[in-house]
């Protein structure tokens, strides 16, 4: 007799686990119902739900291909280094609406299958449907055998790699370099806010600007579009590294961009933004996240100081459209030659240019929440989602304007959900 055994899923093929009786329980003992024998359980911890809560994208496009459903696989731990984590809050990134349209495709789908075999073995198997979301706050609910440092029912806030299944679900896989504790002063919401954003500001500035607490102090660095979920995180993290930062916004964003410590504000609704750029000292650091025709004239010793390592790092690289549009060898080599391009212009000036990612990073997401908690940093929030709310989260990233970060609370208590919630009332939370 062949009964199920609640709470594990086959590696393999993704259905329950069941296991003969009544033999003693063993390895080998161990089946799922397509039979096959021996499916690995690498858990260390208690028998879990095998089905979840989750939106589903089932083709690119707009809205209309988002699907909720309650009976979405759950992720199960095949190797030793993972970590399942229940979602109480997630947010909502200007990437996951980009993915929903099937940008960086070509790319990421050959990270989630790296050999390309997988067409040609199963024609009618593809990634869809998707799970989108890039970072949350939560609990550990399961450990893999190799995990030391997390225990189930720790909070952690997370920030998964693009390619994986994310977190718009009541639960995301993640391993130790995609996960940190959470802060203790902030509310899964709050925390929600920041991995995503943060990391990418991180990576900009830390990795590829050169800047960190030791070397940033009285830096100067022009944040472009500095109300939105990076912008933000930048600007904080560059003045309690006591850097001078000038930032860009609109009119209705400067008192919020003061309350974040920013020392030169312009405006570019009432300002010509090169002009005003002009009249300052020139930059150690221009952070660009608007692209477009503003790489054009600010990557110049106009705005850049030459021959003293000054660089410009923007956020808006072309390799995933490049990848989509001309296929992933073309693509690679048409990115790479202007990368290439740039990087020797910008040496014959003595001005230096990089490009920014997001790249996950578990101690830097530890440095993150120390700032946090010291004080230094503080989520900004734009507006909270609840979970069957999605599909309007990802119409209000679309608009654009963003004023910090649009959050979904999955798990979370109501008392900490206010649909109408601005910045004004959680960044002083």
């Amino acid at each position: 007799m062949m009964t199920a055994k609640f709470g594990r899923i086959c590696g393999s093929c993704m259905t329950l686990l069941v296991k003969r009786e009544p033999i003693f329980p063993t390895f080998l003992d161990r089946y799922c119902y397509q039979g096959n024998q021996g499916c690995r359980n690498f858990s260390t911890s208690q028998r879990r739900p095998y089905i979840m809560k989750a939106w589903q994208l089932t083709d690119y496009g707009g809205n209309k291909n988002f699907r909720f459903t309650d009976n979405a696989p759950m992720p199960p731990i095949i190797y030793p280094n993972q970590i399942v984590v229940q979602v109480c809050a997630a947010s909502v990134n200007p990437l996951d609406v980009m993915m929903r349209e099937g940008y960086g495709a070509a790319i990421l789908n050959r990270q989630r299958d790296p050999t390309g075999v997988l067409p040609f073995m199963e024609p009618n198997v593809n990634e869809l449907p998707l799970v989108l979301g890039r970072d949350c706050s939560g609990i550990v609910m399961e450990t893999g055998l190799n995990v030391k440092e997390y225990k189930p029912g720790e909070e952690v806030w997370v920030a998964v790699n693009p390619y994986k299944m994310g977190t718009h679900a009541e639960f995301v896989l993640v391993t130790n370099s995609e996960i940190s504790h959470k802060p203790k002063s902030l509310t899964h919401v709050q925390a929600a806010s920041i991995p995503y954003s943060g990391l990418t500001a991180w990576a900009s500035l830390v990795t590829q600007g050169g800047l960190n607490e030791k070397t940033a102090k009285g830096k100067r660095v022009l944040v472009l579009g500095g109300s939105g979920g990076v912008g933000t995180f930048a600007v904080q993290l560059l003045k309690a590294w006591d850097a001078h930062v000038t930032t860009t916004c609109s009119r209705d964003a400067i008192p919020m961009m003061t309350s974040l410590g920013a020392d030169d504000i312009i405006n570019y609704q009432a300002q010509d933004v090169k002009e005003q750029l002009k009249r300052v000292d020139k930059f150690d650091l221009i952070l660009d996240g608007i692209g477009g025709d503003t790489e054009k004239y600010l990557f110049s010793t106009d705005y850049l100081k030459p021959w003293a390592g000054a660089k410009y790092v923007t956020l808006r690289t072309p390799l995933l459209k490049n990848a989509d549009s001309l296929g992933l060898t073309d693509g690679l080599l048409k990115s790479g030659m202007s990368l290439a391009g740039n990087a020797v212009k910008g040496l014959a000036s003595g001005i230096h240019y990089r490009w920014g990612f997001f790249t996950p990073d578990g101690m830097a997401l530890d440095k993150m929440a120390s700032l946090v908690d010291r004080g230094k940093i503080r989520p900004v929030i734009d507006r909270v989602f609840t979970f069957d709310q999605l599909p309007a989260a990802y119409e209000k990233v679309e608009q654009g304007h963003a004023r910090g970060k649009t959050v979904i609370s999955i798990a979370e208590k109501r008392t900490e959900i206010d649909d109408s919630s601005s910045f004004t009332s959680i960044i002083h939370a």
